[in-house]
């Protein structure tokens, strides 16, 4: 498989397939492809995991698309302003992806549900509760929110993030929730009760632009029925 990442702003990625080769995408995420390109639609891999992508934010169901008889082209957008990344899975290279950040991916590629360990974390850490792991073998394509930066955190070395914020990282990395000190800073900051802190070593990719940010700046605009 070959592919490119067009665009800035509204990015798609554009895959060349051999005959034979598929293409597992969450519903809805295919813009375009060739006349060969034969669809089905599975659990892929059972109910048990069915559910357990339902509840990193994808749908139960997912698309396969094989070419045949000849290569393919299929093409994957992004649903929302913002960067596709693409990332190499392999055994003892997995990553944790935000919820509903599963875009596409090989056939040898397993998209799971990712649970924190600490349950502090889940109920008052917003995002970084239920999050979505990608083991497996094979190039994955996730959408971001925003553009992406990067950085490699050393052992033990931290980062502190605004929950949502945190797109990617390596399953190396360990996340926990803090709760942002003093009173005043909580009451007036501005900036939520809770960060995120993320611990290498890993790498990780952080969004400028979640869309749970975008949505609560926006609510104060959007007039509420009567």
């Amino acid at each position: 498989m070959q592919y490119q990442i067009k665009g800035d702003t509204l990015p798609v990625v554009i895959c060349q397939l051999e005959a034979g080769e598929t293409m597992v995408a969450e519903r809805g995420s295919m813009s375009w492809m060739s006349p060969n390109m034969a669809m089905n639609t599975t659990t892929n891999g059972g109910i048990g995991k069915a559910f357990g992508r339902m509840f990193s934010g994808e749908a139960m169901f997912q698309n396969t698309y094989t070419a045949q008889g000849g290569h393919g082209l299929i093409a994957f957008a992004s649903s929302f302003p913002g960067s596709i990344k693409a990332f190499q899975v392999e055994p003892g290279k997995e990553y944790i992806f935000q919820k509903r950040a599963f875009l596409a991916g090989e056939a040898g590629v397993n998209l799971s549900v990712h649970f924190q360990k600490k349950v502090a974390s889940g109920l008052f850490g917003g995002e970084g509760f239920i999050l979505q792991k990608v083991s497996g073998n094979g190039i994955a394509f996730a959408e971001f929110d925003g553009h992406v930066v990067e950085y490699d955190l050393q052992p033990g070395q931290q980062i502190v993030v605004d929950s949502g914020y945190l797109a990617a990282m390596e399953a190396s990395c360990k996340m926990d929730i803090q709760t942002v000190p003093g009173l005043k800073n909580m009451v007036f900051g501005g900036e939520g009760l809770f960060n995120t802190v993320i611990t290498g070593p890993g790498h990780i990719w952080l969004q400028t632009m979640p869309i749970s940010s975008v949505a609560g700046a926006l609510r104060p605009y959007i007039p509420t029925g009567n």
